[in-house]
């Protein structure tokens, strides 16, 4: 953190404490006031697959060039709520998710060959891609398959001559969410279709490296589509305009984005346990989305109803896209071993997030 200032530039006190920082303000805000504060900081990128973490920066392959998941990367507000007050929880790793809805207006700008996929919507898609790629774009958004908006062989001539003297600012906006996160790299295929939810258009999109491509060109897309299509069916109807699945070798969950796993073998090939594994985590991952990004829930406190009913309404979907799926959570039996434990083992499943012990079996199977 550099400066925190008001809206003229004065310097506001603050306190930082690990996670957590407070911001004094000079007279108390009353019910019904605003007040606008300017934080200017940066953020270094770790090197995720080195140090652990929700995003950073993984070289991938051998051809020199790196995909860079950008998240939990700025000052989130804490959530300030009717029975608790502040949430001053320092963040642990674990319970993810306390936040209020919000507006965002966020440029990036990057090496001109990257391809940007985020939580939003671009605003200035005429303005970063070529005439080949905003055709595309424009095709897929009626399209019910997907559409390679950078194809495979674009992205693999961009890898073997990479542009580090130029840039591009790629423009997006979002409203009403609870967090902002977004990937970039030169190494992205990415691809596009169009899911129908009432009436309504939902751009279902993939990023994702030539290691993955057999993988994520043939599902993941497709998965994010059904996934949109089936939760909005048992919960209520999605109500933003894209959803993402970006190839990032892990699991993990924003407001329209998700980050997850895929690459096949060297060769191309890839076991019966990989794709699934890569569907079940598409279909996780996106389906928070709805549990806890559009229904609000404090992860924080309540992991279950975060991680357990989007498990839930995951093995209904799962099963939706093939009744035969080997899901690893959703029916009973699944539960038994955990539920005949000795009861000096067992948790109340409202244990508050941090104390689980079993958080696998409580927060999400039980």
């Amino acid at each position: 953190i550099l400066s925190v200032t008001d809206k003229n530039g004065k310097a506001l006190n603050y306190t930082i404490n690990q996670t957590m920082m407070r911001i004094d303000l000079e007279t108390p805000l009353a019910s019904k006031q605003n007040i606008v504060f300017k934080i200017k900081w940066n953020y270094k990128i770790p090197e995720r697959m080195k140090i652990g973490g929700r995003g950073g920066y993984e070289k991938v392959g051998d051809d020199g060039n790196y995909v860079f998941t950008i998240t939990q990367w700025y000052p989130r507000m804490c959530v300030y709520s009717d029975y608790q007050g502040w949430n001053n929880k320092q963040f642990t790793g674990r319970g993810e998710f306390a936040l209020v809805f919000g507006n965002f207006e966020v440029n990036m700008k990057v090496p001109a060959d990257h391809v940007i996929g985020s939580t939003g919507t671009c605003v200035n898609t005429n303005e970063v891609l070529n005439p080949k790629e905003l055709s595309r774009w424009q095709k897929a958004q009626t399209s019910v398959t997907p559409i390679e908006v950078v194809t495979l062989e674009e992205a693999k001539a961009k890898e073997t001559k990479p542009d580090n003297t130029n840039f591009k600012v790629w423009k997006y906006k979002a409203e009403n969410v609870r967090d902002f996160a977004w990937g970039s790299s030169r190494k992205f295929v990415w691809d596009a279709m169009a899911q129908n939810v009432e009436g309504k258009n939902v751009m279902c999109m993939s990023y994702y490296p030539k290691e993955a491509y057999a993988l994520y060109s043939r599902y993941s897309t497709k998965t994010i589509a059904h996934t949109v299509k089936t939760y909005s069916k048992f919960t209520i109807p999605y109500p933003y305009p894209v959803a993402i699945s970006v190839e990032a070798s892990h699991g993990m969950e924003y407001p329209m984005i998700s980050f997850n796993f895929g690459r096949t073998a060297a060769d191309g090939t890839y076991t019966s346990k990989t794709k699934h594994g890569m569907i079940g985590v598409i279909i996780h991952e996106v389906g928070h989305n709805f549990f806890p990004m559009i229904i609000n829930c404090d992860e924080r406190q309540w992991a279950w109803m975060d991680e357990g009913l989007n498990t839930f309404v995951q093995f209904l979907t799962e099963q939706e896209f093939d009744n035969n799926y080997p899901s690893s959570r959703g029916p009973a039996h699944k539960i038994v071993d955990y539920m005949r434990m000795p009861k000096n083992q067992l948790e109340p499943i409202m244990t508050n997030t941090e104390n689980i012990a079993q958080y696998g079996n409580n927060a999400y199977g039980k």
